[in-house]
């Protein structure tokens, strides 16, 4: 019974190592499946609101689809074009590409 007791907090170091191992490994997992892949979108997001440019069509975050009438580069707004004769003016965050856009977009980049 007492060999059986030593023998046990003998083991008790081993399991210790092994568990930082597992955090540590735990951890790589995580930022290779998760946060490496959400900064490469809000990468490519960033780079879409800074190439804007007049006509372009995008949606918002609200889901309104519209066409770029006026944009200044030194502002953080955008004019935008819902229909014929209504616009109505919009916070560059609020701004994504259109769906077609987006999917040529992806197309490109995986044809690199």
């Amino acid at each position: 019974m007492l060999s059986n007791y030593i023998l046990l907090q003998a083991s008790g170091s081993g399991s210790f190592l092994q568990s930082w191992g597992l955090i540590i490994i735990l951890f790589v997992v995580f930022y290779f499946f998760m946060i490496r892949p959400q900064q490469k979108r809000q990468k490519e997001i960033r780079k879409f609101r800074e190439s804007l440019a007049k006509g372009d069509n995008v949606v918002t975050a609200g889901g309104i689809h519209g066409k770029i009438v006026d944009t200044n580069p030194n502002d953080t707004y955008l004019l935008l074009e819902i229909a014929s004769g209504v616009r109505i003016r919009i916070d560059k965050g609020s701004v994504y590409p259109s769906a077609a856009e987006a999917s040529q977009a992806a197309e490109q980049n995986n044809n690199k």
